[in-house]
């Protein structure tokens, strides 16, 4: 499958890595790159062969810039600028719903709209250099698209903070306040990106979407609500062979042989 806008590839490991190829615009997240991102994370869901997907760029300094300007200030009736937001919700939903995990792999700066595409994943993973932040505000606009997405992720004064000011933070400070899970040297970047991603593909299948499902359903119930929702999906994979598969392996010291039922 090819893309105008981004690479797309499968490993023999079983890691799809997305990449933004959009250098010239320092990968702007224009309405054709957004369709083929959407279009790329669906066939990784749907590629029984993936078991992780990464997703970076191949910029040298820059994930992404966020959303493409040109289009907020362009001649584009209000109602198609309204149409085409949605391409937002839809890929955030479709990470959050893919059944795998993913991994952002920040080998650069990930800011304004990005980083909503960049917390909608899994885990984020930076290179030390990288910087994040939402500096809408600066240029007379605000980030509502991933406003949802931050306050998931961020603590709430530090959310607003960096809102209202639009300042850019460190690798090392997004860490800080939970936002990157590790920050790598620019060196070992690559490496720990791909041992992550193979520790993840390495897991049930089945067991990983069953997890994965229950991680994004169970995310804004009442806690009650919660609690039964979740002994419920843990029954459902006392039904599976791959739990019973990988009891027998913790005991009998070796590594589990998953048939994905």
């Amino acid at each position: 499958m090819s893309y105008s806008t981004l690479r797309y590839e499968v490993s023999d490991t079983g890691i799809a890595t997305i990449a933004l190829d959009q250098p010239d615009t320092r990968n702007a997240l224009s309405d054709e790159l957004l369709g083929e991102l959407i279009s790329a994370f669906q066939a990784a869901g749907e590629d029984t062969t993936v078991g992780c997907v990464v997703l970076t760029s191949t910029h040298e300094r820059v994930f992404s810039a966020g959303a493409d300007l040109a289009g907020f200030a362009g001649d584009t009736a209000l109602v198609e600028k309204h149409l085409s937001t949605a391409r937002f919700p839809r890929l955030f939903r479709l990470i959050g719903e893919l059944g795998k995990p993913t991994i952002c792999a920040a080998n650069g700066h990930v800011l304004a709209g990005a980083l909503g595409i960049a917390l909608a994943c899994d885990l984020i993973l930076a290179r030390e250099g990288a910087r994040f932040g939402t500096p809408e505000i600066n240029v007379g606009v605000f980030p509502f698209m991933i406003m949802a997405l931050i306050y998931r992720n961020v603590p709430r004064k530090k959310a607003t903070e960096l809102l209202l000011l639009g300042e850019q933070i460190s690798a090392a400070e997004a860490q800080r306040i939970g936002i990157v899970n590790h920050v790598f040297a620019s060196e070992a970047f690559d490496a720990g990106v791909r041992e992550w991603a193979e520790k993840l593909a390495a897991k049930s299948p089945l067991v990983m979407k069953l997890g994965k499902d229950a991680i994004f359903r169970q995310q804004d119930m009442a806690f009650l609500d919660a609690l039964d929702f979740l002994r419920a999906q843990l029954t459902i994979a006392f039904s599976t062979e791959d739990i019973q598969e990988g009891v027998r392996a913790f005991f009998e010291k070796r590594e589990p042989d998953w048939k994905g039922r």
